[in-house]
């Protein structure tokens, strides 16, 4: 009768995560395989850069607070986003995962920039947001 040890218990756990990371893994690779249709109306010099149009932009009130996000062209080091709340520029930088994050909540990830600046003022609950420098 065999035993249950340490060792074979973290070995059989290794072994299900790893088959449960490569089966994530084999799924995402068949759904981005599949053909895509194409579009007559797509501008063939940017064929291969689907994806690439940026989140649109925003301004709304949000807790009392004023938030507008839009393209910018600037130094390029906030991702070519521009996020303000109350007139003050909050800085945000999209990951190469396509998420965002702020100097406010900067280990926590959001889909778009206007989920970081929300997220931004429920932080500061109602502090003022102070220029980096």
């Amino acid at each position: 009768m065999s035993q249950l040890t340490r060792r074979r218990a973290l070995g059989a756990t290794a072994t299900v995560l790893t088959g449960l990371v490569l089966t994530g893994f084999a799924r995402t690779a068949g759904a981005s395989s599949e053909p895509r249709t194409a579009d007559p109306k797509h501008n063939a010099e940017h064929e291969g850069h689907a994806g690439h149009e940026g989140p649109q932009p925003f301004s709304e009130t949000f807790r009392g607070r004023r938030i507008e996000g839009a393209p910018s062209h600037g130094d390029g080091h906030h991702g070519g986003y521009a996020v303000q709340i109350d007139g003050e520029e909050l800085h945000v930088m999209q990951n190469a995962d396509s998420t965002w994050v702020s100097v406010i909540n900067h280990y926590e990830t959001f889909a778009t920039p206007r989920a970081v600046a929300r997220a931004a003022v429920i932080e500061l609950q109602g502090s003022e947001l102070v220029p980096l420098g």
